[in-house]
């Protein structure tokens, strides 16, 4: 999520313990305490041979190891020094290009983009949509998989001072009615965007106009509901009358993909978009759908002349029909999920995969990948104080269903069979490294013993009725409310899963009284009951600005999972820096990861940030890190990074001014490194995403891609 549009409102009222207190009991129960605060957090994550994490099958902890007799990968670029600059800063000996940004189009019946360009519906709907975030590529043809693919890309919400610069600004951005094609451009920058790419024989990158892959999904796309949602009275509304059917997709931060070739788009901070004035019920106030005007005032449009199949009046979900098939009382109920597209095939529909759960997903990351077994896939709940949660399918994984790219494969057929028949679970993280995936069933016992569906006064059977509530199902089985999951990235070899907890300022200072959810009645030195969590020893800041990133794996049971803190952010000067970060490698509120697998069990794990944090953010702009987990050495007690190797997480690239660091992978090959910008204050001035703005310019995000001048491999 990016910082511009956090709600930092705390919607969990559970009184489920937080992952603040089960960290800093995981540190007591380790009899970490004895060498005072500094060594109780740096060592807090390693286990060695002694690990907590070991059991009967013999393993050392999580921790990876590369292939015996293999030189451990290492990366091969000097760290770079922090900036604060109009541009984008990389390693001696490296380029930064700027490709697609907000504005290229994608058929030449638009106009090409120009500082003065007024926006209009039909230009929006026909070119690169605002504010990149998550992304992943799909080959057209095998053997120019590095060369010549699709990109699909989230365009996660708007900059509108940007959108409407050449006017001045948007029309009643804060009161009064909004004009209708404002509103319509508004709606067609978000979504989601699909875009022909190709290498060209000079080293540069292109997209390639009128591709009859390109393509847009944007917040007015008709797409279909699939899973047990589908065809729910939940769903049911005056669009959609047999609940089969859904309205756009907004609010796409995170994104995932599938084996079978599809692109996952993760809706966020979709709440935020629409208003209830009456009737509120009870998922309206878990998930935070307000009262009064909506994130745009996108509502606010509804009856002009104009305005057709209440384009506008969707988005007041205040109910003023006899049923639910009158009016949009049920249309938010429509939005949370992971939307499945088939890059391929544009004439197929996004299909919202409800089974997965409703939320705000920050993104969805592939398990490790086994035949036979079931597809797994883990999310975070983008929120302060909320849950990560992992799908499993009921069908098995048959490798006869991976992608083929150029064969005509029915692809959202085969995410059917996977993704709308499975069991959804909630994390709950235990202080001895440990941890149990909680079902999010009817028949599930809820941790006061009672059955699921009876606690939240749903039928036996209602598994519909689960997924709407999938938060308050969360809330009942006593999930650990975590310091806001955004993304993941899993090691395909080891199965070992990464997740970055980027900040919390709901957290209370040492000394000070915390505030609780239930009037300060039952609660416990443990911290059930806290609204706002308070310090420990692993967790001493009052707002934990600096954030850190987890790791677990899961066991052979289904159920269970070992766990621990991977890094934490920090600016080097802090008396809390655990991992001994200096200068150069420094970060705080840590948001994108992507793990980039190098083979014979070795990868690069890539941390991005979104960083608010003063310690970090005096000094530097939002950046990429780079480190190889199963390079460093912890030995006994040490943390898995500290002041003993360190040195090993490198600062890789720093983006320009006012820019958040989001949406990356690596072409196969490894030759290129595609990262997004994402609301840059004063930048791109040229092609060159290095080059640093000399004036102003109407700011645009942008994809970039980082390549070595030698053609070689990034990091190694």
């Amino acid at each position: 999520m990016s910082k511009e549009i956090e709600d930092h409102r705390n919607f969990n009222r559970s009184g489920n313990e937080p992952f603040s207190s089960v960290l800093g009991k995981h540190v007591s129960r380790r009899d970490m305490m004895r060498g005072g605060l500094g060594l109780a957090a740096v060592s807090v994550m390693g286990f060695g041979a002694a690990s907590a994490m070991a059991g009967s099958d013999a393993r050392t902890g999580i921790k990876g190891a590369s292939a015996p007799g293999k030189k451990p990968l290492t990366l091969a670029f000097e760290s770079i020094r922090g900036a604060k600059l109009d541009g984008v800063v990389v390693p001696e000996g490296y380029t930064a290009q700027v490709l697609i940004p907000w504005g290229a189009r994608l058929t030449s019946d638009v106009p090409e983009w120009r500082e003065d360009l007024e926006m209009t519906p039909e230009i929006q709907a026909n070119a690169l949509g605002m504010h990149h975030d998550g992304m992943y590529h799909f080959p057209l043809n095998k053997g120019s998989e590095s060369r010549e693919f699709l990109l699909a890309i989230n365009h996660e919400y708007i900059d509108q001072s940007a959108l409407w610069a050449p006017q001045g600004g948007p029309t009643n951005a804060d009161e009064g009615q909004r004009p209708a094609d404002e509103v319509r451009t508004e709606i067609n920058a978000h979504g989601v965007a699909v875009v022909h790419v190709k290498k060209q024989a000079d080293g540069r990158w292109t997209h390639v106009v009128d591709s009859p892959y390109n393509r847009r999904i944007t917040n007015a796309s008709a797409m279909e509901l699939g899973g047990p949602v589908a065809g729910s009275d939940y769903a049911r509304t005056k669009f959609s009358p047999e609940g089969l059917l859904a309205r756009g997709t907004s609010n796409n931060c995170g994104n995932g993909y599938t084996p079978w070739g599809t692109y996952l788009a993760c809706e966020e901070n979709w709440p935020g978009y629409f208003v209830r004035n009456a009737d509120r019920q009870l998922d309206d106030e878990r998930l935070g759908i307000a009262s009064g005007r909506g994130r745009y005032g996108w509502e606010t449009a509804a009856g002009d002349a104009v305005e057709q199949s209440d384009e506008f009046a969707r988005f007041d979900t205040t109910p003023h029909a006899a049923d639910a098939t009158g009016d949009y009382r049920n249309e938010a109920r429509t939005y949370g999920y992971q939307v499945e597209v088939d890059p391929y095939d544009g004439s197929r529909r996004a299909v919202k995969r409800t089974a997965m759960g409703r939320f705000r997903h920050e993104g969805c990351w592939l398990g490790k990948l086994v035949p036979g077994e079931p597809v797994v896939f883990y999310s975070g709940h983008d929120s302060r104080n909320e849950y990560i949660y992992k799908y499993v399918s009921r069908a098995t994984w048959s490798p006869a269903d991976a992608n083929r790219p150029g064969a005509n494969i029915d692809r959202l057929a085969i995410g059917a069979k996977y993704l709308d028949e499975g069991t959804l679970y909630v994390a709950r993280f235990d202080a001895d490294g440990r941890g149990e995936w909680l079902p999010l069933t009817p028949a599930a016992r809820t941790r006061d013993g009672r059955l699921l569906h009876e606690a939240l006064s749903l039928a036996a059977d209602d598994t519909a009725g689960i997924l709407i509530h999938t938060c308050d199902a969360a809330d009942l089985m006593g999930a650990t409310p975590m310091d806001r999951p955004e993304w993941g990235a899993v090691d395909p070899t080891s199965g070992d899963v990464y997740m970055t907890l980027t900040n919390n300022s709901q957290r209370t200072a040492e000394g000070s009284e915390p505030t609780y959810t239930n009037g300060g009645s039952d609660v416990t030195e443990t911290g059930v009951g806290f609204a706002t969590a308070p310090v420990n020893a692993p967790n001493p800041r009052a707002e934990n600005g600096a954030g850190q990133v987890i790791r677990w794996r899961d066991g052979d049971d289904v159920a269970r999972f070992d766990w621990e803190v991977f890094v934490f952010g920090a600016a080097a000067s802090d008396a809390d820096n655990f991992s001994g970060l200096t200068e150069l490698n420094q970060f705080a509120s840590p948001d994108g990861l992507w793990y980039d697998d190098r083979g014979n069990g070795d990868g690069i794990l890539w941390i991005q940030t979104d960083n608010g944090y003063a310690g970090v953010a005096d000094d530097t702009n939002d950046q990429v890190l780079a480190v190889v987990p199963n390079g460093l050495e912890t030995g006994d007690g040490a943390a898995v990074v500290n002041a003993g190797n360190q040195q090993q997480l490198k600062r890789f690239a720093v983006g320009p001014n006012g820019s958040e660091v989001t949406g990356i992978f690596a072409t196969p090959d490894k030759t290129a490194l595609f990262i997004n910008i994402q609301h840059p204050g004063n930048w791109p001035a040229s092609e060159d995403a290095t080059h640093t703005t000399e004036g102003s310019v109407r700011p645009r995000a942008s994809t970039v891609v980082i390549q070595r001048e030698d053609g070689g491999q990034i990091a190694v």
